[in-house]
C-alpha cells in the first residue's frame, strides 16, 4: 500500500513551511523515524521523520516551494493499511518565484463556485487547511461550494480568492477607513532612480517582522536606563574563566547578567507576567525561562534558557554555549525557542551605548545589555576609570510603570556591581 506523508502541524499558527532540501530520493528505502526532509517555518529548520518504513516512490515538490499544513512532502510503498496514494502523480502547487524557487506550476482546473452541488460536502470532508478556512470565513465563502485544484482536490487561498471573484457583486457599500487605506509604498517607483534587486520577505525574516509590528502596535513601550560599574564582575569572569574551560563552557558576562535578571524577576514578579488581552487577566508566571537575543544568518532567533533561577551560572552559561550554537546552525528545535517569560538582548558584544530594544508579545520587558568600556568616574570625592555597562529596560506602560522598572534593573545593578552579593542575596 502507498502512505502519503503529510506536513504536519507544528503548532503555533505555523500554516506553511519552505522545503530545504529533501535527504532521500525516489526508490531510496528508508525505515520510520529516519529523517527524510528539512524544512523552514517561520521560526526555525527542522528535519521531519518518516512516519513508517517503506521505498520511497514520489516526491511531489522540490526544495524552495512553500507547502501548507497537509500537504503531501513525498510518498512511501508500504506493507499493511495505510492512506492510499492516488495512482496520478501529485501535481505541485504554485511556487512563488524567487531566488532559489524553481519554475511554478501553473493550475489548468477551473474554478467554479456554481459547479459544486447545492450546499457542498460536509465540513470535515474538505480538504483544506486551517488557514484557507479562515479565509473563506472572512470572504463570507461556502467553503463546500469551492473546487480544489490542490493536491488531491485541496482547496487553496487562491481558490478562495477566485470563489470570490466569480460570485455576483454585493451592493456597494461605503468605503471604511480600513478598506481605503492602501499600503505605505503603494504607487512608490522605487525603479525610478536606479536599478533595484527584489528578494522576497520570508522564513525567520518575515517572522520576525510580524512580530515586531505586532508588539509596537500593541504595546506602549517606554525605556528606562542606567549603567552599571561591573570593574569588579569582570575580574571575577576573568579569575573563573580557567574553570569553566575546564568544562568545556565559555564564561561571559551575560551568564551572569541572566542570573541578576532572574533573581530581579524573582523580586518584582510583575515583570514575569503576561497580560491577557482577551480576558484582562494578568498572568504570573511561577517559572523563570529567560530567551537570549541571538543574532544568525538567518535573523534574529531567541533560544530559551529554562529555570534560569534555579542555575548557577556555570549552568546558565552552558545552556547559553550549547543554544547559541544551535540557533545559528538552524539545528534548534522549536521547542527551545518557545516558553519565555523574559528576554534579554545582549547589543554590547557588537557595540553601542543606547538602544530601544521592542519586547517579544506577550512579554512585558526586554532588558538590554550594550556595550561596556572604561570611564571616568567619581569615587570617594576622587575621579577614578572603571568599566561601566549601560543597561536599558524596555516595558510594557499597561503592565507597570516607571518607579517599578526602576527598582528592577537598580536590583540588577546592584547585583552585577557587587558580585559577591548573588551567594548572600539570591536565592
Amino acid at each position: 500500500m502507498r502512505q502519503i506523508f503529510r506536513l504536519p502541524d507544528v503548532g503555533e499558527g505555523i500554516a506553511h513551511a519552505e522545503i530545504v532540501e529533501y535527504l532521500v530520493k525516489v526508490g531510496d528505502t528508508v525505515k520510520a523515524d529516519q529523517p527524510v526532509v528539512r524544512i523552514e517555518t517561520d521560526k526555525a529548520v527542522v528535519e521531519l521523520p518518516a512516519p513508517a518504513s517503506g521505498t520511497v516512490v514520489e516526491i511531489p515538490f522540490a526544495p524552495g516551494a512553500t507547502v501548507s499544513v497537509g500537504d503531501p512532502l513525498l510518498v512511501l510503498e508500504v506493507e499493511g493499511i495505510a492512506e492510499a496514494a492516488p495512482a496520478e502523480p501529485v501535481a505541485p502547487k504554485p511556487v512563488a518565484p524567487g531566488p532559489t524557487a524553481p519554475t511554478p506550476a501553473v493550475p489548468t482546473a477551473p474554478v467554479a463556485a456554481a459547479s459544486a452541488p447545492p450546499g457542498g460536502p460536509p465540513a470535515q470532508d474538505i480538504l483544506a487547511t486551517p488557514h484557507t478556512r479562515k479565509l473563506a470565513r472572512e470572504l463570507k465563502v461556502d467553503i463546500g461550494t469551492v473546487v480544489g485544484t490542490g493536491p488531491h482536490g485541496r482547496i487553496t487561498d487562491d481558490d478562495v480568492r477566485r470563489a470570490v471573484a466569480q460570485a455576483a457583486p454585493p451592493p456597494p457599500k461605503a468605503p471604511t477607513a480600513a478598506a481605503v487605506q492602501a499600503p505605505a509604498t503603494a504607487g512608490f517607483d522605487f525603479e525610478k532612480y536606479g536599478p533595484t534587486t527584489r528578494v522576497p520577505l520570508k522564513g525567520v525574516r518575515k517572522r520576525i517582522a510580524e512580530v515586531m509590528v505586532r508588539s509596537v502596535s500593541t504595546i506602549p513601550h517606554v525605556t528606562h536606563g542606567d549603567e552599571a560599574d561591573v570593574t569588579d564582575l569582570l575580574q571575577v569572569v576573568e579569575r573563573e574563566r580557567a574553570l569553566a574551560e575546564s568544562r568545556n563552557v565559555k564564561l561571559t558576562l551575560l551568564s551572569f547578567v541572566a542570573k541578576a535578571a532572574a533573581a530581579s524577576l524573582r523580586k518584582f514578579p510583575i515583570l514575569n507576567s503576561s497580560l491577557d488581552e482577551e480576558t484582562g487577566d494578568l498572568v504570573y508566571k511561577d517559572y523563570v525561562h529567560i530567551g537570549i537575543a541571538t543574532d544568525t544568518e538567518a535573523g534574529l532567533l531567541v533560544p530559551v534558557i529554562r529555570d534560569v533561577d534555579r542555575k548557577s551560572v556555570l549552568q546558565i552559561a552552558a545552556d547559553l554555549q550549547e543554544l547559541s550554537r544551535k540557533a545559528r546552525e538552524r539545528s534548534i528545535d522549536i521547542e527551545e525557542l518557545r516558553g519565555g517569560s523574559f528576554t534579554i538582548t545582549n547589543v554590547g558584544v557588537i557595540g553601542g551605548t543606547w538602544a530601544t530594544p521592542i519586547i517579544l508579545h506577550p512579554q512585558v520587558a526586554i532588558l538590554g545589555c550594550m556595550k561596556a568600556a572604561q570611564k571616568p568616574v567619581v569615587r570617594d570625592g576622587e575621579i577614578v576609570i572603571r568599566t561601566l555597562m549601560p543597561i536599558v529596560l524596555s516595558f510594557d506602560h499597561r503592565v507597570l510603570d516607571g518607579a517599578e522598572s526602576a527598582r528592577f534593573i537598580t536590583y540588577i545593578k546592584a547585583l552585577l556591581e557587587d558580585p559577591l552579593r548573588m551567594l548572600v542575596d539570591v536565592a
